[in-house]
């Protein structure tokens, strides 16, 4: 039984860099982008993911390491 994306499930498009809650659940502890095996989204959604990470990044609302 494989699992299924998470964005697909919930029908959304496109992925917004503001949303922090949100992407908090796709970084690990040392603040790395999840692998897509273990956090079960699609290769459409996880290119999205990694930029929404990244642009977050940038400006400061996600850390690019944790201490």
């Amino acid at each position: 039984m494989s699992k299924q994306c998470y964005f697909c499930s919930q029908n959304l498009q496109d992925i917004d860099y503001k949303e922090i809650e949100l992407l908090k659940r796709f970084i690990s502890r040392q603040a790395k982008i999840v692998d897509p095996r273990f956090s079960a989204t699609c290769a459409k959604h996880q290119r999205g993911l990694s930029q929404a990470i990244k642009r977050a990044r940038f400006l400061g609302l996600l850390p690019f390491v944790r201490r």
